[in-house]
C-alpha cells in the first residue's frame, strides 16, 4: 500500500472531525451536506479497500451525536431510536414478512405513511397540559436541554389542549417531532442575509440545528422554525392504542403534525403510493428524503421489539438514489463472524454521488444466480446515503458472449473447510467457528467502539496479535502485557501505555456493553439492556431458559431460543469462563430494598408531587416493596395525588380507592401512616 493512500485517509479523518465539530458541537457548518458526504465515502471506499487504514478515529467507526458541552444533558424517559431503512418496494415486503413470522399465524397488519422529514430531532415534555422541559435527539439517551429556544418556535404550543374545548391533555405527554424551516422562510432568511452583506447559509437542516442550539433564545425566536410532531415518547393518565390515533388526538391537541399522513389497511396500499410521494416531494413546504411506514397498532409494535437497535414497528423507505453502470471486474468472498459468505464485486472504478466506487455488495449467491450476474458483465451500481453501494443487476444487451458464471466457493478461503448450505438458508456458511477469518472478524467485533471500545486495538493490531498467536479469542486480550506489543510497528512506550489502560478500563464495562459486545446473532445494544436488566448478571443469563428469556417484552421466541443457543453451546461456555479467570463478570446493581413497609400495596400516581418527581416516587415506593400501576381500578390500593391531578384521582373517588399525599406517604414508609384524604369517603380507610 503506497504512503499517498495513507496520507489521504489520514488528511479525510482530519477534515471529516474538523467538520463533524463544527457541525455537531458549534452548530456552525462551513460545508454542504453534499460536500462532507463526499469527503466521507471516500474515506469509507478507502477502508473498504484498505481495512489497514481504519483507525479509532476515523468518523467510519462511529455514530454520530448532536449533544453540545453548551447546554445541561436530559435523560430521555425512553431510548430516541432511528429506524431500519428500506430502498424497494422489495425490501417492504421483506419487512412485513419479517415481522408477521415473529406474530400470531393470521395477524392482519394496517399502516400509517409519513413523510420523513428532513430537519433536527427534538422531545418535548408536556405535564398537566403544559411545556416543562424540550431536548434534542443527543446520542438517543441523553439530549441537550433547549427549553427556552422551544418555546420561542411559533407552532409548538406552551398549553394544550390550545383550545379549550379540545380533549383533555394527558397528565405527562413526552412528543417526538422534528424542527425544521419551511422551503420559503429558509429562502427569506438566506434573503436576508444577502441584504445585510452576511454569509448565506448552506442548506436547512444545518441552519435548523444552529438556530437551536443559540445561546441566546431570542436569536431563535428571531427565525421562523417550524416544528412537527408525529409520535409519542411516554404518555400516562390516557392511553392511544394507534399510531392513528397518536396524530389525531396530538392535532386535537393543538400540536402540528405532517401533512399528508396517511392511513393504510395494507402495505400493498402503501406501495402504490409511492411514486406519488416521490413526485410531491419537491412541490412540499418542506424537505423530505422519503418516506416512513409505521405499523398501526401500538401493541404490535411494541411485541415486535427491537432488531439490534431498530425498532421493527417501523421502517423508513428513502427515495432512490443515483444509479450508474460500471464493469464487473471480479468477486471476492469475504467471511463474517458469524460464517457467512459474503460476496464483494471489484468493479471498474465509477463516480456515484460523490464518491468513487471501486467495491459493491453482491448481496448473496442466491441472488447473484436470480439475477444471472456474471463476470464481466456490465452492471448497475445504485448508491444511497451511508448504505454501501450494491449491484441491482446486469445490463444484459451490453453482454458479448465473454462473461462467465458467478458460482459460490466450495471451500473456506480462510481455512480451506467445506463450505455449507444449512437447509432453508439462502447464505452459504463456513462452518468452522476457528476459522481464522471468522475469529479475527469476531475479536474486531469485541474491541471496536461502540462493543467493549477498546481504543488503539484497531483491525491491523487485532490481526497482527492473532498471527504472532499472542490472542485466539476475546478473553485472551485481557491476558496481554506491555511486552506483547513490543516490535509492533507504531507501538511506542506512549500507546502501549495507553492500550494497556484501556484494556484494563474494558474489565469494568457494564453488563449490558458486555453482552452486547458477545455478538450474538440479533442482540444488539437494547436488546443486550433487556437482558441486563432481567437476570442481572452473565452466570444468570447463561443458565436462563429459552421460556424465561422468551417472557421479556421486546424479545420473541426465535430470537429467545437463539440466545439460550448461544450460551448453552460449550466453547461459548469456554468462553465466559476464561472472562471470569481475568476478573470480567459484571453485574447489575441490585435494587436495594430500603424497607418493606408497602408490600402488597400497588400505587397509582397523578399530578405534580411538592417534592418528589414522578421518577423518585416510583423509586421510593418500589425501593420499599410497593407495585406502581398506571391505572386506576378495583385493585389499587392507593392513589397517590399531587397539584393538578388528572382524571385518575376522579376515577379513585369513584371505586372508593384511598387518595393519599406525598406526606401521608412518607408517613406510611416511616410506620406512622395517617389517614388518607380521601374526600368520597367518610370513613377514611387506614393507610397502613
Amino acid at each position: 500500500m503506497s504512503s499517498d493512500l495513507t496520507t489521504r485517509a489520514s488528511e479525510l479523518r482530519d477534515e471529516l472531525n474538523y467538520h463533524i465539530y463544527r457541525y455537531n458541537v458549534l452548530g456552525s457548518p462551513v460545508i454542504t451536506d453534499g460536500e462532507y458526504d463526499k469527503m466521507y465515502h471516500e474515506l469509507k471506499a478507502l477502508e473498504a479497500e484498505h481495512p489497514e487504514l481504519i483507525t479509532p478515529d476515523s468518523p467510519t467507526q462511529r455514530a454520530g451525536s448532536d449533544l453540545s458541552e453548551d447546554f445541561p444533558k436530559v435523560k430521555h424517559p425512553a431510548p430516541i431510536l432511528s429506524l431500519a431503512n428500506a430502498f424497494s418496494e422489495d425490501d417492504l415486503k421483506a419487512w412485513e414478512e419479517r415481522n408477521l413470522k415473529l406474530l400470531p399465524a393470521g395477524t392482519q397488519l394496517g399502516y400509517t405513511l409519513e413523510p420523513k422529514l428532513d430537519g433536527l430531532t427534538i422531545v418535548i415534555t408536556y405535564e398537566n397540559g403544559y411545556l416543562v422541559q424540550a431536548a434534542t435527539r443527543g446520542n438517543g439517551e441523553l439530549g441537550d436541554d433547549v427549553t427556552a429556544n422551544v418555546r420561542t418556535i411559533r407552532n409548538v404550543p406552551l398549553k394544550i389542549p390550545v383550545d379549550k374545548n379540545g380533549p383533555k391533555a394527558p397528565e405527562r405527554l413526552v412528543v417526538r417531532g422534528e424542527v425544521m424551516f419551511h422551503k420559503k422562510d429558509f429562502a427569506a432568511l438566506n434573503k436576508k442575509q444577502e441584504a445585510e452583506g452576511l454569509p448565506l447559509y448552506v442548506n436547512a437542516r444545518n441552519t435548523a440545528s444552529g438556530t437551536l442550539k443559540q445561546k441566546d433564545s431570542r436569536i431563535t425566536a428571531s427565525r421562523p422554525l417550524i416544528a412537527y410532531l408525529y409520535s409519542v415518547v411516554a404518555i400516562s393518565g390516557t392511553k392511544w392504542d394507534t399510531q392513528w390515533d397518536i396524530l389525531n388526538n396530538l392535532r386535537d391537541l393543538g400540536f402540528s403534525t405532517a401533512p399528508h399522513a396517511e392511513f393504510y389497511p395494507t402495505l400493498s396500499d402503501i406501495i402504490q403510493q409511492l411514486p406519488t410521494w416521490e413526485s410531491r416531494r419537491r412541490t412540499l413546504d418542506f424537505e423530505i428524503d422519503g418516506v416512513v411506514l409505521k405499523i398501526n397498532d401500538l401493541k404490535i409494535q411494541a411485541e415486535l421489539g427491537y432488531s439490534g437497535k431498530d425498532p421493527r414497528g417501523a421502517i423508513a423507505y428513502k427515495f432512490p438514489a443515483e444509479e450508474m453502470t460500471t464493469k464487473l471486474l471480479g468477486v471476492t468472498a469475504n467471511i463474517g463472524r458469524t460464517g457467512r459468505v459474503t460476496p464483494t464485486a471489484q468493479l471498474e472504478p465509477v463516480f456515484i454521488g460523490g464518491v468513487t466506487v471501486v467495491n459493491a455488495s453482491l448481496h448473496n449467491y442466491d441472488q447473484i444466480a436470480k439475477l444471472d450476474i456474471r463476470l464481466g458483465d456490465t452492471v448497475i451500481i445504485k448508491r444511497s446515503g451511508e448504505v454501501i453501494p450494491y449491484v441491482i443487476g446486469p445490463v444484459i444487451g451490453a453482454r458479448d458472449g465473454s462473461e462467465t458464471a458467478i458460482l459460490p466457493p466450495t471451500n473456506c478461503p480462510s481455512c480451506n473447510t467445506p463450505i455449507v448450505q444449512p437447509e432453508g438458508f439462502v447464505d452459504f456458511i463456513c462452518p468452522n467457528p476457528l476459522c481464522p477469518e471468522r475469529v479475527f472478524r469476531s475479536i474486531e467485533f469485541f474491541v471496536s467502539r461502540g462493543a467493549m471500545d477498546i481504543e488503539s486495538m484497531g483491525p491491523q493490531t487485532v490481526k497482527i496479535l492473532i498471527d504472532r498467536k499472542l490472542i485466539q479469542d476475546e478473553a485472551d486480550i485481557f491476558t496481554l502485557k506491555p511486552e506483547s506489543f513490543e516490535g509492533i510497528e507504531g507501538f511506542g512506550e506512549k500507546k502501549i501505555d495507553n492500550l494497556m489502560k484501556s484494556i484494563e478500563a474494558a474489565k469494568t464495562r457494564p453488563l449490558a456493553q458486555l453482552v452486547c459486545s458477545l455478538g450474538i446473532d440479533g442482540v444488539g445494544s437494547v436488546v443486550a439492556g433487556l437482558l441486563a436488566d432481567k437476570f442481572g448478571s452473565i452466570d444468570a443469563i447463561q443458565s436462563a431458559t429459552v421460556e424465561a428469556i422468551d417472557d421479556i417484552e421486546g424479545i420473541g421466541p426465535i430470537l429467545a431460543q437463539g440466545i439460550a443457543e448461544w450460551f448453552a453451546d460449550e466453547r461459548h461456555r469456554n468462553l465466559l469462563d476464561k472472562f471470569r479467570a481475568v476478573g470480567i463478570n459484571p453485574q447489575n446493581k441490585a435494587k436495594v430494598a430500603a424497607g418493606d413497609g408497602l408490600t402488597g400495596s400497588t400505587f397509582v400516581l397523578t399530578g405534580t408531587l411538592p417534592t418528589l418527581s414522578r421518577e423518585q416516587a416510583e423509586a421510593l415506593i418500589e425501593s420499599h416493596g410497593g407495585k406502581v400501576s398506571g391505572s386506576v381500578s378495583k385493585k389499587t390500593s392507593y392513589v397517590l395525588m399531587g397539584d393538578t391531578p388528572g382524571s385518575k384521582a376522579d376515577k379513585a373517588r369513584t371505586l372508593g380507592v384511598p387518595i393519599i399525599s406525598e406526606e401521608q406517604l412518607l408517613e406510611m414508609i416511616s410506620g406512622n401512616p395517617t389517614q388518607s384524604n380521601n374526600p368520597t369517603d367518610d370513613n377514611p380507610q387506614n393507610p397502613a
